[in-house]
């Protein structure tokens, strides 16, 4: 298993007439199989909560998605659950998946009752999945419907941010329209999984579905970027860098040595993680230049292999006295991408300090910026809710959870 790696300019030519140029590097990478890679085991985690509100249809639904995504598993596979109201119980013990009938029992005498403590369901699945981590892939899939009105939000991000350390990775469900989603997207943010919106309870399966293939397609883990800067180039000072792709996700800085390092997480093989470094460069001497190495540092818990490091690849500029710019269309598309989610996310806060008219005009100009795009199905949800605070109207709870997912993630459809 390697690593396809590319890094690409948004225009590769400089103006030296210029004092300072600003361009993003779009940095693309993936698993790459060989004829001797096999599917790696899944560790799978299903934390669920079964609090008093899930009564009735959603918990009916939720435990048939449930059972639905273990069939799905390979007799190879790890699997624990572990349930959760006010308190959190282990529903099943980390185990090889076997014979799956017991296990499809458990999850159907499953009934809803009590409060909600998300964190401890997170404590308690993170304690099961650690025990089945070794040499496979490690996915959580955290569902929740309502706030986490008997536990610590802060204890929850603190949860996210151990299980990245472990190589866990947590992807949240939000079911219905209560939920937290500055919280999920926190705690999805922080072990760099996904973000999921249930809308409604006939969804579960196919929500469940699309995220299981996404990571059925993991082939190596715990990767990060490594990005060395020549002495004339740096990055922005405020959010320099993002992941573009598969979901939005903005990253922080960390560094090792001289070199910048980002952390992503999995690689999948049918998806491109593509991040997003925005940049100066300035005082270039004129003709082509190396402004940056990019590399990426990953396990391959399929061989065993740990901190393999990809080919070391060298980006070039080319400062010119008469500039001709030379675009990049793909790189065009990712900032598009970025300025969506980042100008929805201003107009949740306008909208928070009570601002509906700031908050309309930038939901119009992510509405836009969506169009240029290309996407569709979000300028349509995107203009439907500026429309909506335009004429006065308040944003319900679920159009308010559309309205972040669709400038989020490409599951959304």
């Amino acid at each position: 298993m390697k690593v396809s790696l590319q890094a690409v300019l948004s225009d590769s030519h400089l103006d030296s007439t210029q004092k300072s140029n600003q361009r993003q590097l779009a940095i693309s990478m993936s698993a790459v199989s060989d004829a001797t890679d096999g599917n790696l085991p899944l560790n799978l985690c299903l934390i669920i909560d079964h609090s008093g509100s899930m009564k009735g249809r959603p918990i009916n639904k939720i435990k048939q998605a449930a059972v639905s995504l273990v069939q799905k598993l390979k007799p190879s596979d790890r699997l624990s659950i572990i349930s959760f109201n006010h308190k959190a119980k282990v529903l099943v013990a980390n185990q090889i998946v076997g014979e799956i009938d017991n296990l499809k029992k458990k999850i159907l005498y499953l009934e809803a009752d009590g409060g909600t403590s998300i964190d401890e369901g997170m404590n308690l699945g993170l304690k099961e999945a650690i025990k089945g981590k070794k040499d496979g892939v490690s996915q959580v899939f955290l569902l929740t419907d309502g706030e986490n009105e008997h536990g610590n939000n802060q204890r929850c991000r603190e949860l996210a941010t151990i299980a990245c350390f472990d190589n866990i990775t947590i992807n949240t469900l939000g079911f219905g329209s209560h939920w937290n989603q500055d919280v999920l997207e926190q705690i999805a943010d922080s072990a760099s999984g996904t973000l999921c919106y249930i809308e409604k309870p006939e969804q579960a399966m196919e929500k469940f579905s699309e995220l299981f293939t996404r990571i059925k397609s993991v082939s190596l883990t715990n990767a990060y970027i490594l990005i060395e800067l020549m002495p004339q180039v740096r990055l922005a000072e405020l959010k320099p860098v993002a992941q573009v792709a598969p979901d939005i996700i903005e990253l922080p800085i960390q560094r090792e040595q001289e070199r910048y390092i980002f952390r992503l997480g999995n690689l999948m093989c049918d998806d491109s993680r593509v991040v997003l470094a925005n940049l100066y460069l300035a005082n270039l001497p004129l003709g082509s230049n190396t402004i940056a190495k990019v590399q990426v540092r990953y396990d391959d818990p399929g061989r065993g292999q740990e901190k393999l490091l990809s080919e070391n690849i060298p980006v070039e500029a080319e400062v010119q006295q008469a500039y001709q710019p030379k675009l990049d269309s793909m790189v065009q598309k990712h900032i598009l991408a970025l300025a969506k989610y980042r100008q929805t996310k201003i107009a949740e806060t306008k909208l928070q300090l009570g601002d509906h008219s700031g908050a309309a005009t930038m939901l119009q100009t992510a509405a836009n910026t969506a169009l240029q795009l290309g996407d569709k199905s979000a300028a349509t949800v995107l203009q439907t809710s500026a429309t909506q605070l335009q004429s006065g109207a308040e944003l319900s709870e679920a159009e308010r959870k559309k309205t972040r997912i669709v400038s989020k993630t490409i599951l959304q459809k």
